[in-house]
């Protein structure tokens, strides 16, 4: 009698023909596969690190909100009644939701022609379209926001790159609304300087895994701020953020039953198979960027990067 494993190992290598039209059949495969492929691309999300949820196209949402009550506690002696204080609120604002998505052919011929390699490039750029254009509007969003500058000197000695954050920091501490802006966002040009900085200095880890000249990964967490870029961050200034109160994103679920969500940034993939001999794939975001707290971040102007 022939002898099974279980459960079936997984196929490993190059598809077969076969395998990809399996692959291909199968949108919950497509959806993990789009997943591990945007898993931390969006700078959005990093930057903007909170989750909403938005229901009927757009979320409504109170910016500006004080995280200091109103009103002084008080000393209670035993069995004493407590101060009572109202809660204040920030302005109500609304945001409508977007949905943005791109979709691509893949053919028999090109499957047979390229195999598995076709695959990866069509969901690849797909990706890479979504994340651009989020990542873009996101970016977008925070810049019209955060308009608070700080006069920095020109970032030549990382003696002025400490001084510059640090009193950026006090800047923000002392409007005494509970900020601790800890982290930097660098286009790629000016993350390359700062880096090639620190790295003459001196003060970058010496063993390779703690090293971004090394590892080229990121965030980093350097001189006690992370330090991240993208090369959907634009602006001649480096901006220093609360991860925390600068905001998040509003994701929507529509309910599409032909549609598949996986992976944290709720990216959602469609895979049908045409009567012309093909497949379309399409991978989508409905998304809006929210901006709570302006003043939860600062750009630095004066760098020279």
């Amino acid at each position: 009698m022939p002898s099974y494993t279980y459960p079936v190992a997984r196929p490993t290598g190059t598809l077969s023909t076969e395998q990809i039209h399996l692959l291909l059949s199968n949108p919950a495969l497509i959806a993990r596969r789009v997943a591990e492929l945007t898993d931390q691309r969006f700078i959005s999300d990093y930057l903007l690190a909170n989750r909403y949820t938005a229901e009927g196209g757009g979320i409504f949402y109170e910016t500006g909100e004080q995280i200091f009550p109103a009103d002084a506690s008080e000393s209670v002696g035993p069995n004493g009644e407590y101060p009572k204080t109202v809660l204040t609120t920030g302005e109500l604002a609304a945001a409508k939701t977007d949905k943005r998505g791109l979709e691509t052919d893949i053919t028999d011929e090109k499957i047979k022609q390229a195999g598995q390699v076709t695959v990866n490039r069509a969901l690849t750029k797909l990706v890479n379209g979504v994340v651009r254009d989020v990542d873009a509007i996101a970016m977008a969003v925070i810049a019209s926001k955060v308009t608070d500058t700080f006069a920095s000197s020109a970032w030549t000695t990382v003696a002025n790159v400490v001084t510059a954050l640090a009193a950026a920091k006090a800047n923000r501490e002392d409007l005494a609304l509970g900020l601790d802006l800890d982290t930097v966002a660098l286009s790629g040009a000016q993350w390359a300087k700062v880096m090639g900085l620190f790295a003459s200095a001196g003060v970058l880890p010496r063993e390779g895994n703690g090293n971004p000249l090394v590892n080229g990964s990121f965030p980093q967490n350097l001189l006690g701020y992370t330090w991240v870029t993208s090369p959907h961050i634009v602006g001649s200034d480096p901006m220093l953020v609360d991860r925390v109160q600068l905001g998040g994103m509003a994701d929507e679920d529509l309910g599409s039953p032909d549609y598949v969500r996986a992976g944290e940034f709720n990216v959602e993939t469609y895979s049908n198979r045409n009567k012309t001999d093909s497949y379309t794939v399409r991978a989508r975001r409905v998304t809006v960027p929210v901006v709570l707290e302006p003043h939860a971040g600062l750009k630095i102007t004066g760098t020279g990067l």
